[in-house]
């Protein structure tokens, strides 16, 4: 069982039971039944489909070391603190990925492939000068991830064609310039039920709530005690076996960013400093938080009842005043400003 692309927090099966799954039959079998899933939560059961070759990238595009081998290195031990030009070069590469993914985010619609959405991710990677981080990290086989309704995390884009009322997931991660930047979204695909849209809503309600409490001098425990406490409130359960992370020069640093408290995760009791940058990218599932890793790919987190789930992602800076989101939009900014006046 591997669990790498966004890194799997402190004995991630104590913090909910990952459940290892080798064949697609046995996908089938863990669930209650496909179709009545299908029929009682009006979306469609998502199981593995057929992929296509791993794409290639020009010599001419600066690469991380791991693009070459799949092999990833140690993870670093110490926090990053960023310079000025550091942050400066994040901030360039952050609001790339922010750009690449609203375009992706464009093109969805009923029928189109997650295939055809990491080839246009792609694409506009190498256009833009830029690698496409998750390609070939532990040899993960394309360049971004799409998780659809019951993959929770670290989908691989598919020949499925999307369907109405699916949600899915876009998570974008881009090297540039010597450094990553890293986001995502969950979009509706046409008509959704008015649970997934809920579902939707309080995800991302929920990432602007551990957002608020980034701030020097604050413990990162802040920052899962409101993501759970939001989550809750509104009936729905937050996958532990996923954190943020710092990120950088590498894709993935200390300090983990759990979003949900955890005992013994030492990390959530570090204290915030300026010039900290990391993710904050929590999971929410309108069922329980338990999850399937497929072991024919080795990167497929499937939802272990079926149930769907939804996931917002930023890019975040410490400020000496607060934080800095790198990976916003102008629309959000907007929108986040105008809460801040109401």
């Amino acid at each position: 069982m591997r669990i790498n692309l966004t890194y799997c927090i402190y004995h991630a099966s104590k913090a909910s039971k990952v459940f290892p799954v080798s064949a697609f039959s046995k996908i089938e079998s863990r669930y209650p039944s496909v179709n009545d899933i299908n029929k009682r939560h009006k979306f469609s059961l998502v199981l593995p489909h057929k992929t296509t070759p791993v794409k290639g990238i020009p010599d001419l595009i600066q690469k991380p070391p791991y693009a070459f081998t799949g092999v990833v290195g140690p993870k670093p031990l110490d926090i990053d603190i960023k310079t000025e030009e550091q942050i400066a070069v994040m901030r360039d590469t952050c609001q790339l990925a922010r750009k690449i993914l609203d375009s992706a985010g464009r093109h969805l619609k009923v029928g189109v492939t997650t295939d055809e959405i990491d080839e246009l991710v792609h694409q506009m990677c190498i256009d833009n000068g830029a690698y496409p981080s998750p390609l070939m990290y532990n040899h993960f086989p394309k360049s971004i991830c799409t998780s659809v309704n019951n993959v929770a995390c670290h989908g691989i884009p598919d020949l499925r064609p999307l369907e109405e009322g699916d949600l899915i997931n876009v998570d974008i991660t881009i090297y540039k310039n010597g450094v990553h930047g890293d986001v995502s979204k969950t979009y509706l695909i046409g008509a959704v039920d008015e649970k997934g849209r809920q579902l939707v809503e309080v995800t991302e309600k929920c990432l602007y709530a551990g957002i608020a409490q980034c701030r020097p001098g604050q413990k990162f425990l802040a920052i899962g005690t409101a993501i759970r406490d939001l989550a809750k409130a509104n009936g729905f359960s937050v996958i532990p076996a996923f954190c943020g992370h710092g990120i950088g020069h590498e894709f993935h640093t200390p300090p983990d960013i759990v979003h949900i408290p955890l005992d013994g995760c030492e990390s959530q009791h570090v204290t915030m400093k300026e010039g900290m940058t990391f993710t904050i990218e929590p999971i929410l599932s309108e069922g329980t938080d338990m999850i399937a890793i497929l072991e024919d790919d080795g990167w497929t987190a499937l939802s272990e009842d079926g149930s769907r789930s939804a996931q917002f992602e930023h890019t975040v800076l410490i400020t000496s005043g607060g934080c800095e989101i790198l990976t916003i939009s102008e629309e959000e900014l907007k929108r986040e400003r105008k809460k801040k006046d109401a």
